[in-house]
């Protein structure tokens, strides 16, 4: 399949000058909203330093054997473009690359279009990239799973009894997604002081106030670009099909507040809050030659849950911790290739009982922790509950996230000296209100 994509060619290069480190060469070409002082909401297309600005691209006819309605391209979210379908937003994504190829005039020695058509990253704001109607966060990696399980019950049942058998997931909430680079203010809710933990229930006093252990949970998302009806199901043969791209997803979590409320119907105000995004979707067809062997499945899962090929994806996965004024801190390497249950499963899952899926659906796979210490996706596994805490390289401490932190996650793709990235989802914590 590798070898039909044009657009993924790692001989390819651009007439626009892309360093080599960049996240946006030619062979990505990822999709987003922009805007600038002058501009209202549009679709854009990274590459290098620079937002391909589709609307006045389709507006002066350079995608006019495409005949889509302009309409479409000024859009404030993805939606209506993913809508078009795979074959029309694949052939969007073909129809760029050749233009930006550095072998094809047409835009190439057009400077007068250029100058319209392209923007400093720099200089846009980036939105949020679709418009969520629902959001499903699943529990898949076997290494952050294992580790929870291990702190709050013990190694031996450190996987409740399930988890093997299906991917675990929960509906979380839509309104509070947010895009990268916006800022948020910690989360208050009740918890379970200390000195209250291990007394009977009915003589336990919970509080109220700031959440005390703010953790960042590493996670990507992915995002649905085809539909269903109420009662179709997606097989795992299907669910390519109905995924248009990926982001990186931070999912925001108040582990005091999440203790207390969790039991018996899991997290609600612990989560809801915030999740940050990252503004660029990376498309299943640019990340399609990063695909990797997954996880030997031992039980064996249940026939609607089997799949075929490779289907797990070598994405790194950067974390890094930045006080206020001051340097940032890596905290975690991981890996997107840690993960127990691939997208194909997660998807024939959440439709197997007739659930229906919409279109910029967003669905997180939940935290991404790799077999070692220096791999684990969330502060709560990396300082082990507060127990081990990080020095920053300002000398300071974190047990968990504190005013004023600001946490990074970036990630990249690389092969045969191509590298595929998705820019960062950065997020500021406020002080409470």
């Amino acid at each position: 399949m590798t070898t039909m994509i044009k657009a993924n060619d790692p001989s390819l290069t651009s007439w626009i000058k892309v360093d080599k480190n960049s996240d946006f060469p030619i062979q990505n070409l990822p999709f987003g909203i922009f805007k600038t002082q002058s501009s209202s909401p549009r679709i854009g297309v990274a590459i290098g330093d620079y937002v391909l600005d589709l609307a006045i691209l389709n507006k002066l006819g350079f995608l006019d054997n495409l005949k889509i309605d302009n309409a479409v391209f000024t859009n404030q979210y993805l939606n209506d473009f993913i809508a078009l379908g795979k074959s029309t937003t694949s052939n969007v994504r073909e129809r760029i690359s050749h233009l930006l190829d550095i072998n094809t005039p047409e835009l190439r020695d057009n400077k007068e279009a250029q100058a319209k058509v392209l923007q400093y990253i720099s200089n846009v704001q980036m939105q949020m990239p679709v418009k969520v109607g629902d959001y499903t966060d699943f529990y898949s990696s076997i290494d952050h799973a294992t580790n929870i399980g291990t702190m709050i019950r013990d190694p031996k049942n450190a996987l409740m009894s399930n988890w093997k058998h299906l991917p675990v997931g929960y509906h979380g909430r839509a309104s509070s997604i947010i895009v990268s680079g916006t800022d948020f203010h910690r989360p208050k809710g009740q918890s379970l002081p200390a000195d209250q933990v291990g007394k009977p229930a009915e003589e336990q006093q919970p509080v109220f106030g700031p959440c005390r252990l703010l953790d960042f949970e590493l996670e990507t998302a992915f995002i649905i670009g085809k539909g269903t009806h109420l009662g179709e199901r997606v097989s795992t043969d299907q669910a390519e099909d109905h995924v248009f791209g990926m982001v990186l997803f931070n999912d925001w979590s108040a582990r005091d507040i999440q203790t207390w409320e969790y039991v018996p119907l899991g997290p609600f105000l612990s989560k809801n809050f915030a999740s940050t995004v990252s503004p660029w979707v990376v498309t299943m067809d640019a990340l399609e030659p990063f695909r990797v062997a997954g996880y030997k499945q031992d039980p064996k899962v249940l026939p609607y849950l089997e799949y075929a090929g490779d289907k797990n994806i070598d994405i790194h996965l950067d974390v890094f911790i930045q006080p206020e004024n001051g340097e940032e801190t890596s905290v975690s390497h991981s890996n997107y290739k840690f993960m127990y249950w691939t997208i194909e499963q997660q998807l024939a899952h959440h439709t197997v009982n007739g659930c229906n899926i919409n279109i910029g659906d967003m669905m997180g796979s939940g935290t991404i922790s790799g077999p070692t210490p220096d791999s684990y996706g969330s502060m709560m596994e990396i300082t082990w509950r507060g127990t081990k805490p990080v020095t920053l390289k300002d000398g300071s401490e974190r047990k968990f996230i504190n005013d004023n932190d600001t946490v990074i996650m970036r990630g990249y793709c690389e092969k045969a000296g191509i590298r595929i990235g998705f820019g960062e989802a950065k997020g500021k914590v406020l002080p409470a209100i």
